[in-house]
This record gives structure tokens, C-alpha cells and sequence, in this order.
């Protein structure tokens, strides 16, 4: 017992010794060798997806890899997930073949075109963007107006105003060979709302590094009525091709 006792202060002292012995001879200051611990003990970055999984050898994509994903999402951040919440979930990489790069998964709660009330939640893959788009007035309703709460993770949510995109912020090729046409951008962290600048205009979002779940509130939604910057994003939504 008390040598075991021994050798394990033995092992505490020897492994400072070491620390010490290397700063010494390497000439690192203690502030650096605190600096490169934190380094070290800091987790890896969050939840990642291989864009491969989500596509069969005929290369269109697997809706099913896109629900365990956003499954995956929501466990990572405690998301509470319910009976039958998976098979009203709709995901799309809109047709690019890039779902880790553009796509979106969404979850309607309800959608009252009477009414004219609507709760949405979307789900953003870390580093993935929602296409830029505008709504128009449908045959039956008015053009959505809306708004944004981040619940769980970051966005970059983007709209019409003064451009302020972070370098951080990179259009991914996929999306009109990376061209956009609104660039004010709100950082948005968990609790932080950001309403649509002004009816009609163009907006989009881009996750943070561990995906985003957002709580959308508008006044109704109406697909048709739904038009994207990118034509060939906006022909596969419309489902012209």
C-alpha cells in the first residue's frame, strides 16, 4: 500500500518535473505552456457529416441518411424529439448533389392558410446554407412575412441592408458558383430574433460549426409562391426538372 502510495506521488512529481524540464530547454514561458494545454484539452469540433453517405451509387440523394442526420442534429443539441416527429420531417439538398453544403430540413407544425398563422422549426448542418430565396404572393395568400429564433447552435442570417459579411462566411460553388445578392448578415446565437428586413426581399442562412435548429413564425406559407436566386435551385424546388 504505501508503495503504491509512493510511486503514484512519484508519477505526479515526475510528470511536472517533465512539464518543467521541457519548458527549460525549449524556452516556452509558462503562459505559452498554459496556452498550448488549453489547446490541447479543447474538444474537437462538433458534430460532422461526410457528404458521400447521403448519396446512393445512382447519386441521388437519400432522404432517409438526410432524416438520421437531422436525427443526430437534434440529439447533439437535447432537442426534444417526439413520437412521430421523423417521418413529418422534409429534407432536401435541393437537387445540387452538396446536402453538407445546401440543403435544409424543416418540420411544419402547422400552417393555417384560413387563419393566416404558421410554426416552423428548420435544421441547418453545421457549415450547411439555406438557399437564398424571396416570397411572392400566392393565389390565396399573401406573401410571407416571417421571422427567425435561433434556438440550439449558430446562424448566419442573412437579408436585405447594408453589406457586413464576415469572412467567415462563405457562399459554397454549389449556389450559383457562390453568388448571392443580399449580404447583411445577424450572428445569431440562441435566443436572438431576427424578422425579415422587408416583404419580397431576398434572404438566406448559413450554420455555424454545430449546425442550427431554428424556430420560424410567419404569417402562412405557400410553396408556389416560393422563388430562389439560383435557377436551377429554383426549377428542382418548383419541381420543373
Amino acid at each position: 500500500m504505501k508503495l503504491e502510495h509512493k510511486m503514484s506521488n512519484t508519477l505526479k512529481v515526475s510528470t511536472g518535473a517533465l512539464l518543467m524540464a521541457v519548458m527549460g530547454l525549449t524556452g516556452v514561458s509558462s503562459a505559452q505552456t498554459k496556452e498550448v494545454e488549453m489547446k490541447a484539452e479543447k474538444p474537437a469540433s462538433a458534430i460532422q457529416f461526410d457528404n458521400a453517405t447521403f448519396y446512393g451509387g445512382d447519386g441521388k440523394f437519400d432522404v432517409e441518411k438526410g432524416k438520421d442526420a437531422i436525427m443526430a442534429l437534434m440529439k447533439y443539441h437535447n432537442y426534444p424529439v417526439f413520437p412521430g416527429m421523423r417521418e413529418k420531417i422534409w429534407v432536401s439538398d435541393y437537387g445540387t448533389g452538396q446536402f453538407t453544403k445546401l440543403g435544409l430540413a424543416a418540420y411544419l407544425f402547422k400552417n393555417n392558410e384560413d387563419d393566416k398563422y404558421m410554426l416552423m422549426d428548420l435544421f441547418l448542418l453545421p457549415g450547411q446554407m439555406l438557399p437564398e430565396h424571396w416570397h411572392l404572393d400566392g393565389d390565396k395568400n399573401p406573401a410571407k412575412r416571417e421571422g427567425w429564433l435561433v434556438r440550439w447552435g449558430l446562424s448566419h442570417i442573412v437579408g436585405a441592408g447594408e453589406a457586413n459579411l464576415g469572412k467567415d462566411v462563405v457562399v459554397p460553388a454549389c449556389h450559383k458558383n457562390g453568388e448571392v445578392t443580399v449580404k447583411h448578415e445577424v450572428v445569431a446565437g440562441p435566443g436572438t430574433f431576427v424578422p425579415l428586413a422587408k416583404v419580397y426581399t431576398r434572404h438566406w442562412q448559413l450554420a455555424g460549426p454545430e449546425g442550427a435548429i431554428i424556430t420560424e413564425v410567419a404569417n402562412v406559407h405557400t410553396d408556389a409562391a416560393v422563388r430562389h436566386t439560383d435557377p436551377k435551385i429554383n426549377d428542382n424546388f418548383l419541381g420543373k426538372k
